[in-house]
């Protein structure tokens, strides 16, 4: 399943944006003499008109080879040089203006950013809006909450919430959008089981209301989701499926639960207690240790981190319009575009260790593990590693998208292009520095495999 999931992801998206650059090439009329999926040498392919489309044996990139792009890394890429050098023409890359070479390379992101777009319209308009059924409160993070709203504090946690600023509530999307959407002022919360109405304020700034919202979790029972390979869970023997009941000793009711008593204790010998089909075991794990961000004194601290995920929770789906959906799905596009952002930030800052970093073992767990889940995740999967793709593309790196408009732009700027030489040699290092990110980035999956 993982292999067949990972060839499927890497196969659509890799095609996906070499046939945006394939599209924009042939609308603005250059040459396009290679359709490759696939790196390194011919596996398999026809060719038809004047474009010969190919499977190439390595299957981690591909690329579109136009009239005039014959250059040094080229031939590297394609497994060997040109057997017959070419003349210039008026079809080639290099023969039209800045404005259509910019389009072209940029077309293969984006291709990307809109095959998200169409799977997160698509998805909601057939299954309908995800939303999380659970009502019961899980958790209250009194140390975000903003200014008015303190006495949130005060929730009983697994209580059912029942009512927000005055709207029903029938699954935790309802909180949202009330905390979100709703009118700033004066509101209550009100839940039931045990029954409770605190008072707060719903502020005005949309910052504070995304905090807000963030400080409330909805409940998560204390099970064990999907196990990394290598992590300490697995290496203790945690499997999918086991409830958690104590941490040495300490009982846990809720996922919350657990990670607060795991967190507490890095790299110290840890045992936990677990009912697994219908038998109580103990299973000894030593917990990585992580850092992250206090969100009471925003310092850098040391945590334990056993390698689980949060059990999937159960899900209503609710009807949308053709509208709607469109909405939504550039909703989800935007947010998905921007937690990218936000992690390649923090790891450029130092808040995201480099460790964090995976190769194509990490993408094909994951593929797996969407897969397993069920076609929607897995089609929603697909459209954030094609968010992911695209935007790691626009790296301002040789040889990436990003780089090559880097040169269109001092092209643009200085009123010449730089010469063949200096764009192989900068190409050159590029491909250097993109190889070096990828052995980096398998290393750390070799390291965590070993669980080092």
């Amino acid at each position: 399943m993982t292999v067949l999931a990972t060839i499927v992801v890497l196969g659509v998206l890799i095609f996906v944006h070499e046939l945006g650059h394939f599209l924009a090439a042939k609308a603005v009329g250059i040459e396009v003499q290679r359709f490759s999926i696939g790196l390194g040498p011919r596996l398999a392919g026809f060719k038809r008109g004047e474009t010969e489309y190919i499977l190439a044996w390595v299957p981690l990139g591909g690329y579109v080879k136009m009239g005039g792009m014959d250059d040094e890394v080229m031939e590297r890429i394609e497994g060997g040089p040109e057997e017959r050098p070419r003349q210039p023409g008026p079809r080639d890359f290099d023969a039209k203006p800045v404005w259509a070479r910019a389009f072209v390379i940029s077309a293969g992101v984006i291709m990307n950013m809109l095959f998200a777009f169409a799977v997160y319209v698509g998805a909601t308009a057939y299954w309908g809006l995800s939303e999380v059924a659970e009502t019961r409160l899980g958790t209250v993070q009194a140390a975000s909450l903003p200014a008015g709203a303190e006495g949130l504090a005060s929730l009983p946690v697994g209580a059912r919430i029942v009512e927000v600023a005055g709207r029903p509530v029938e699954h935790w999307g309802d909180v949202r959008d009330a905390l979100l959407d709703g009118p700033a002022g004066a509101a209550t919360i009100r839940t039931a089981d045990p029954a409770a109405e605190v008072a707060f304020t719903i502020p005005a700034d949309h910052e504070a209301r995304v905090r807000l919202f963030g400080s409330l979790g909805y409940w998560i029972d204390a099970r064990v989701g999907p196990v990394n390979t290598g992590s300490p869970a697995e290496k203790g023997g945690l499997q999918r499926g086991d409830r958690i009941l104590a941490v040495d000793g300490t009982p846990v009711t809720s996922w919350y639960d657990f990670v607060r008593e795991i967190e507490r204790r890095p790299g110290v010998r840890t045992e936990i207690t677990l009912e697994r089909r219908g038998q109580t075991l103990v299973r000894a794990v030593v917990p990585d240790e992580a850092s992250r961000e206090d969100a009471a004194t925003g310092e850098t601290v040391t945590v334990g981190r056993v390698g689980i995920f949060q059990p999937t929770p159960e899900l209503v789906y609710i009807d949308v319009g053709p509208a709607r959906a469109v909405a939504l799905g550039w909703r989800e596009t935007v947010a998905v575009s921007a937690l990218i952002l936000d992690f390649l930030r923090d790891l450029f800052t130092g808040n995201v260790s480099p460790r964090s970093v995976g190769s194509i073992v990490t993408i094909g767990q994951a593929s797996g593990q969407a897969a397993a889940a069920g076609v929607e995740t897995f089609l929603r999967f697909m459209a954030l590693f094609s968010v992911n793709l695209a935007i790691l593309n626009l790296l301002p790196i040789p040889i990436l998208d990003g780089g090559h408009l880097v040169f269109l732009a001092i092209e643009a700027v200085r009123g010449r292009a730089l010469s063949v030489e200096q764009r192989i040699r900068w190409s050159q290092v590029g491909l250097i520095v993109v190889m070096g990110l990828m052995v980096w980035a398998l290393s750390n999956d070799v390291l965590r495999l070993f669980g080092l």
